[in-house]
């Protein structure tokens, strides 16, 4: 189960047992959560395998504890290009997920795929927009 999908079962849960009251006094608490440690990286990928490399980095994703996102895209400008975004509740979360034999298998199935780094900028989120 991910964060997202731990959150809503924690808040369904609240739901049965709280008061209307306190059930959205929660949700506003739990939407004011700012990660503390982000990263942004650019990943290459060998010619023509960057669906297969996304596909790999997207399974392990799932069970990454103090991951609050992880969202990967394709370049618009390089056909073999992707973006790694994550927001962590720590830096020490990031580094921990690393270790992960799920987070393990991935890179090492990876790894073939992988032709290079690009631009890498780790950073600490400060506001988060309102949808």
């Amino acid at each position: 189960m991910n964060r997202r999908e731990h959150l809503a079962a924690l808040l369904a849960m609240a739901a049965m047992v709280l008061p209307h009251r306190k059930l959205q006094a929660l949700e506003a608490q739990m939407e004011e959560v700012i990660p503390e440690y982000g990263l942004i990286g650019q990943m290459l990928a060998q010619p023509g395998q960057r669906a297969a490399l996304v596909a790999i980095l997207s399974e392990a994703t799932d069970a990454m504890p103090g991951n609050m996102g992880y969202l990967i895209g394709e370049d618009s400008a390089n056909a073999d290009a992707i973006w790694i975004v994550e927001l962590w509740d720590t830096k020490a979360s990031h580094a921990a997920s690393l270790e992960l034999p799920a987070v393990q298998a991935a890179i090492n199935k990876a790894r073939p795929l992988i032709a290079g780094f690009g631009t890498r900028a780790e950073f600490k989120p400060v506001a988060k927009a309102r949808a």
